[in-house]
């Protein structure tokens, strides 16, 4: 890896979306690995887990086995909380976890069940309405959701509630899907929904040639969903496979400035479009990993952003993440 120094290494750091997956996987991500990434050189002080599908419950109800992934990373966030194993590190402070919310009146009984298992950390739920276009040609993960999960009574319903309840709603979804994530939103406007991956413009299979097309859909969609009070940003998560740049193809490690270069427009479009009090800067880790690593990320986050207020910087990258999920103070630096 093409290594260079930390940029602006004092710059403390909430990442407000990564994972974590258990032994027995072969790409197994607990918290000795993501402190691996965490640890490489900028100020990480707290972080927030976004479900994954990890440590399901093999047994019990259906509607309560996501309640097991919540148990399995309130554990290791107690353990990122003491200075014994494997710390001194930054601490999960905030878990967003699944919770299928089209299911009615059991909606309200998960909520319940992961309150309860996350030890104070529970701040939200993910239900991604993310699915792939399954036309031939196209090659993007095919996503989760059912066809047509972001127009249906119960799951708008379910999004309501969360808001009744003081917790966020997110999403990942792809660009074609952006106006199913604005009616999601427009249906619950006490809930604060969140944007994950900038909507995942996608560029590979069909849609490799049309990535100048594909963004200028993406910054009217962008800001149309900026014009929704309840919705925030998280910035990030275009070094996946699906956004088509090929890093995770080659050779030689994309560079900082490389990255910064190829996706400053997007980062700078979303911010002008919401403001930096209602974006983050995030890892999506260890997902991004087959692109870039988590010093050369944060380092391209910094040279993006390097013109910007010592203001705006602090919401960016800590301030915005820490108001959204809610997050105590720091208890410590790296």
């Amino acid at each position: 890896e093409r290594m260079r120094e930390i940029l602006d290494p004092g710059r403390e750091i909430v990442d407000p979306h990564h994972h974590l997956w258990p032994n027995g996987r072969r790409d197994r991500y607990a918290l000795a690995e993501l402190y691996d990434d965490l640890r490489s050189g900028h100020d990480v002080v707290q972080t927030v887990f976004v479900e994954c599908g990890a440590s399901y419950r093999s047994g019990g109800p259906a509607h309560l086995r996501p309640v097991g992934e919540t148990e399995w990373v309130a554990e290791a966030a107690r353990a990122s909380a003491c200075a014994e194993a494997p710390g001194p590190g930054p601490e999960i402070a905030g878990i967003v976890a699944f919770a299928d919310l089209s299911l009615g009146d059991l909606v309200p009984e998960v909520l319940d069940a992961h309150e309860a298992a996350g030890d104070g950390r529970f701040r939200g739920i993910r239900h991604a309405i993310a699915r792939g276009d399954h036309r031939p040609g196209t090659e993007n993960d095919p996503g989760p959701a059912r066809a047509g999960l972001a127009h249906e009574d119960p799951f708008q319903a379910g999004v309501r509630l969360l808001g009744t309840r003081g917790l966020t709603y997110e999403s990942w979804h792809y660009h074609y899907q952006m106006a199913d994530f604005i009616a999601v939103a427009t249906s619950a406007p006490d809930t604060l929904c969140i944007l994950d991956h900038f909507g995942t413009p996608v560029g590979v299979g069909r849609y490799r040639a049309q990535r100048e097309e594909i963004f200028a859909q993406s910054k009217r969609d962008m800001a149309a969903a900026a014009a929704l009070p309840n919705v925030v940003a998280k910035l990030g998560g275009m070094a996946m496979a699906d956004s088509g740049f090929g890093w995770d193809g080659r050779e030689q490690p994309v560079t900082a400035e490389e990255f910064a270069a190829a996706q400053r427009e997007y980062y700078l479009h979303a911010i002008d479009c919401f403001g930096t009090d209602r974006c983050m800067l995030e890892s999506n880790f260890p997902v991004e990993k087959v692109s870039v690593s988590y010093r050369v990320l944060y380092n391209a986050f910094k040279l993006i952003t390097a013109d910007f207020s010592e203001a705006d910087k602090d919401a960016l990258f800590s301030g915005t993440a820490r108001r959204v999920y809610r997050l105590p103070p720091a208890s410590r630096s790296k």
